[in-house]
């Protein structure tokens, strides 16, 4: 691509979540992607989508709260949130398929929607819609066709991605489009009527390797990404959350942005110390 054409991906450094140092943050991202006005070109109507996986239920990471360790910390949302409302954003949803409706207070989201006057939407469920819609991804998917969406999904005029910096055992890293697979109920997605995952994306046996990167373009086809943030101020590595062996807390200290999902991830994948331009089946 010309070089004027190319995506463009900002990174900014941040050493804790203090809410001022973070929006100051978000906001120099912001400016260095070219501004943000741009996502908002086909109106005002914004759904940022975190990722609060795991539900309430697991042991914390050497006592670390999990919004410091694996989960989507609320003041990066909050900062993306004002700062997208500054540019002419009027009606804020934050969205995800929660484990139970306790993730919403427990990871200190409830209160800070309610201070910046945000709506909470749980996509596993319609409300506050009658129905859950059938969307499309692609006449020519890897494995679906369509999925079954709260309409919220498709009526925003933008959708920002909001995720941890993370490995992740299947797909190797889990950052912006990974983050889309908490967009749809899980009861439709499951292998077993027991499973409390989406354990259809993943497959079988050897499947998921090849399966959950197939499945996460799919996802992104169907609700295309307009603005990815990356949470790595701190995060864990070694695996994507509690549920996996030896993970640890680790402090990069850092933010990424930018308006392609597939760029984004890719410098984040390089922060991280990975090859992003790796090819199957070598890990990244």
């Amino acid at each position: 691509l010309p070089e004027e054409s190319q995506p463009l991906v900002a990174i900014a450094k941040a050493d804790s979540y203090d809410p001022k140092l973070v929006k100051q943050q978000v906001q120099a991202l912001f400016d260095s992607i070219g501004g943000v006005a741009d996502v908002l070109q086909h109106g005002n109507r914004v759904a940022i989508k975190t990722n609060l996986t795991g539900g309430v239920n697991y042991e914390k990471l050497q006592g670390i709260p999990p919004i410091e360790s694996y989960l989507t910390h609320p003041q990066v949302v909050r900062a993306a949130a004002e700062l997208l409302r500054d540019a002419g954003a009027t009606k804020i949803y934050i969205v995800e398929a929660v484990y139970e409706l306790e993730s919403w207070p427990t990871f200190e989201y409830q209160d800070m929607a309610k201070e910046i006057e945000a709506e909470l939407i749980d996509l596993n469920y319609a409300e506050p819609y009658k129905d859950l819609v059938d969307t499309t991804s692609s006449s020519d998917p890897f494995y679906y066709e369509s999925f079954k969406f709260n309409p919220v999904l498709n009526e925003v005029d933008a959708f920002v991605s909001i995720s941890k910096m993370k490995c992740h055992n299947t797909a190797g890293v889990t950052h912006t489009m990974k983050n889309l697979f908490g967009i749809v109920p899980a009861r439709f997605y499951t292998l077993n009527p027991s499973d409390v995952y989406r354990s259809a994306f993943h497959g079988t046996g050897g499947e998921p390797n090849q399966r959950v990167p197939g499945v996460i373009v799919d996802l992104n086809r169907a609700r295309p990404v307009n603005l990815g943030i990356v949470d790595g101020i701190w995060t864990c590595e070694g695996g994507e959350g509690a549920w996996v062996g030896n993970v640890k807390q680790v402090k990069p200290n850092v933010l990424l942005a930018g308006k392609n999902p597939v760029s984004t991830d890719a410098v984040a994948t390089a922060v991280m110390g990975f090859d992003p331009t790796a090819d199957y089946p070598n890990e990244p």
